[in-house]
């Protein structure tokens, strides 16, 4: 079996998705994900120029070969262009062998470990009223656990992944720009509020709900380590990008005065970015995606490496990934022995479904994977020709003073 040729669509509803098709002599081809959230054009465009031509020729039964002939093969090495690109690649030969062997491809890693993949759901409000009726609404939907954020007084209520004035809290979605948009931050204020934020949640839904919360990179490590002491008597799942996670020796400070659990990894993308933490037991679970982290071989590497260390998984899953990357993820859930949760939002639009068909489904909560051989998803190209790139860019955030800080 020979890789023929191979093709890259960018454009999907409401996203930039990049799909990889791989095609082979014998008819059987493959899908990968290659989106870079708001950067789509760059492993698109690299996949095309750089990686594509190398492809043809090569046996895909041979995934293991061909991922270090990507890695190892370049002299500079890592960075999310390129892992994005590689994952892609990879994604689609796990999912041509699957179709070979008429196996899902969790059947390739050594079977299910669960029946289903326990989900989160993102939850907003502008205020805690707000944010109390969508975490009401997701409970009526079958979720047991939320990711929430709330407005805070005396800030913008458009902040990072909160629902501003006139817009549906239950259905929220960040939407992106054309150009940066500048959102302003206090810390002072955000300290100050969000512990009433979980008093209240905790007053009016029990302590079974499980309550995750992002900081996304907010705070310098003195302040996340009393952020952090602060919330353990809410009994928190996990408290997400506490500090910047280049900083990986800030986490000491926070493990020293704390025993909430963190979560960090969706900005890294290989096994040498979060080594260090996962090896010193610094996170509880580790956050990366099958997209940026160089698909599902080096995903599963640094699964491994975790379970090992009592880190449990926790994968990225915002809507910047297709369901060609939720799916992949879904795989590498049902197998891993140390998985912990997923990051789940709807994607199942009409549209979506359309061009993405499969049979993976919610229910209850819980993330099904289909018996379908390979990764279960399929690609109407008839569809993609509905949808073209447009550009968008993340927010920026800034100090009341105009200083600029992270997103």
């Amino acid at each position: 079996m020979k890789i023929t040729s191979a093709e890259v669509f960018v454009g999907g509803p409401g996203k930039n998705y990049v799909t990889l098709k791989i095609m082979t002599d014998q008819g059987i081809y493959g899908l990968g994900d290659a989106t870079l959230n708001n950067r789509e054009t760059l492993p698109a465009k690299y996949l095309q120029d750089y990686l594509i031509p190398c492809l043809i020729g090569k046996d895909p039964r041979n995934s293991e070969d061909i991922w270090n002939f990507f890695y190892r093969g370049a002299y500079f090495r890592r960075g999310p262009i390129a892992m994005t690109a590689i994952g892609a690649i990879d994604m689609a030969l796990w999912d041509i062998k699957g179709k070979i062997a008429g196996l899902p491809v969790h059947q390739l890693f050594g079977g299910k470990s669960r029946e289903g993949a326990m989900v989160y759901a993102h939850t907003t409000g502008g205020d805690i009223e707000q944010l109390l009726d969508s975490i009401a609404h997701h409970q009526e939907q079958g979720y047991q656990a939320v990711r929430v954020q709330c407005g805070i007084p005396g800030m913008p209520k458009d902040g990072y992944g909160v629902a501003g004035d006139g817009e549906d809290a239950n259905h929220f979605i960040t939407q992106y720009g054309e150009l940066p948009k500048e959102e302003i931050w206090d810390t002072d204020k955000y300290l100050r509020f969000m512990p009433t934020v979980f008093e209240k949640i905790r007053e009016r839904f029990g302590n079974d709900l499980k309550v995750l919360h992002d900081v996304h990179h907010r705070l310098l490590p003195r302040e996340a380590a009393a952020f952090a002491k602060e919330l353990e008597q809410y009994n928190l799942y996990w408290l997400e990008d506490p500090t910047p996670a280049e900083d990986q020796s800030a986490l000491k400070l926070i493990r020293q005065h704390s025993t909430i659990p963190i979560a960090i990894g969706e900005v890294f993308n290989s096994l040498w970015d979060c080594k260090q933490m996962i090896q010193d037991e610094l996170i509880d679970f580790i956050r990366i995606s099958a997209t940026y982290a160089g698909g599902i071989t080096h995903t599963k590497r640094i699964v491994d490496l975790a379970h090992i260390h009592n880190v449990r998984t926790g994968f990225h899953g915002a809507p910047s990934h297709s369901p060609i990357s939720m799916a992949a993820q879904g795989h590498l859930n049902a197998w891993a022995p140390n998985f912990g949760i997923q990051e789940y939002l709807v994607l199942g639009t009409p549209e979506c479904d359309a061009l993405f068909p499969s049979d993976h489904h919610y229910k209850n909560g819980m993330f099904h994977i289909s018996d379908a051989p390979g990764l279960g998803v399929d690609f109407d190209e008839n569809q993609a020709q509905r949808y073209s790139y447009e550009r968008r860019y993340h927010p920026v955030v800034r100090l009341q003073d105009g200083t600029m800080w992270n997103y």
